[in-house]
């Protein structure tokens, strides 16, 4: 990897972590609530970094019920911005794919009153 004099290289891994931190920040914008609080678990992400431009793929489990494509489009374009803004990265692909739909039933069950 050769660095032109002046540039900022951020690896993988720190992209992936900000883009999982832009993902958590979306759900508790779309749910007013933290993720955990819903009883999800928290987003998983990779990056692939090459000249300045970024590839994501988020993994994410959402409430339900929910508009799944809604929901998603929101949070690819709410990852988008954020990841572009704090890095200065072009990202020029985003991949989110729900892991689970938790029921806003089931967390009733579980919670002791």
């Amino acid at each position: 990897m050769s660095a032109r004099r002046g540039a900022i290289l951020i690896p993988d891994t720190v992209v992936a972590r900000i883009a999982a931190q832009a993902a958590r920040e979306a759900l508790i914008r779309q749910a007013g609530r933290s993720p955990a609080r819903l009883g999800l678990g928290p987003a998983q992400s990779t990056a692939t970094v090459h000249d300045g431009s970024a590839r994501l793929k988020i993994s994410l489990d959402l409430p339900y019920p929910v508009d799944i494509a809604r929901t998603c489009g929101e949070i690819r374009r709410y990852i988008a911005d954020r990841v572009s803004h704090l890095t200065g990265m072009r990202i020029d692909d985003i991949t989110v794919s729900v892991q689970r739909l938790v029921s806003r039933e089931r967390l009733r069950r579980g919670r002791v009153e």
